[in-house]
């Protein structure tokens, strides 16, 4: 799902000890690019399995309906919905911190955004040392250096660890989807060990129809914390068409 190596070109680039993919959709492949996000996004609002459970329990017309209930409806949300998406699976699929919880599956309301970092990823070592990816998301047709700022700023919060109460909220989730393990080790860095800045690394996500390299880049040179960094910018021609044409072409 999602599959960024299909519709995408990417480049990889140094900015000191830090990370910057540059990724970029082709204009050739735009229709196979709404084809596969909107065939991921369901995914992301709703589990497979319930989804599943809906089709068989209710048939494709009030499945449909189920999931069409989930979805946002303003263009501002759905804009900050898709980059939380993108950065998920890109975070899933294209780093080592493939575990974690689909956040949307547990939103109040369609009609608001959700409190709180956009993205955490984790990953186990050999010894059960947890590793935690914090991400920021941002989409906008042109993105600038004050939007930027907004997410380093993000990023920098708490100490530029993840804040207690989303580390505490993915553990619950984790725990009650049977991931007894990773929501054990959450918890145990949370309130016993105390998780430390070298444990942490992070991403800045940027969901773009202009192309914001040399602001990332700039971002990316003035950071002088502790934790390890990788920023993404994924530029997308007509980003605001994109985006209205992924969530039309979305269904069960």
């Amino acid at each position: 799902m999602a599959n960024f190596e299909h519709w995408c070109d990417f480049g990889y680039w140094k900015v000191g000890d830090h990370d910057l993919h540059e990724v970029t959709a082709d204009p050739s492949k735009t229709k196979l690019a709404i084809s596969n996000v909107a065939s991921a996004v369901p995914h992301a609002y709703v589990a497979p399995t319930r989804l599943a459970q809906m089709l068989q329990v209710l048939g494709k017309k009030r499945a449909a309906a189920y999931l069409a209930d989930k979805l946002p409806v303003s263009k501002e949300l759905r804009s900050g919905d898709l980059g939380e998406v993108l950065c998920t699976y890109y975070v899933f699929q294209q780093t080592d911190y493939k575990q974690g919880i689909w956040r949307l599956r547990w939103k109040d309301t369609r009609t608001m955004s959700m409190r709180g970092e956009d993205v955490l990823g984790f990953a186990l070592t050999k010894t059960n040392k947890l590793r935690v990816l914090k991400a920021e998301s941002k989409s906008r047709q042109s993105m600038t250096n004050a939007v930027i700022g907004e997410a380093r700023e993000a990023l920098c919060a708490n100490g530029g660890l993840p804040s207690p109460h989303a580390m505490a909220f993915v553990a619950d989730r984790l725990d009650e989807l049977g991931d007894t393990t990773l929501s054990a080790a959450i918890v145990n860095a949370t309130l016993k060990i105390k998780l430390k800045p070298a444990q942490v690394k992070h991403l800045l996500f940027s969901f773009s129809e202009n192309d914001p390299s040399q602001m990332l880049a700039n971002s990316l040179g003035a950071y002088a914390g502790p934790c390890e960094q990788l920023y993404v910018r994924l530029q997308v021609a007509q980003h605001q068409n994109f985006i209205k044409s992924v969530f039309a072409a979305v269904s069960v």
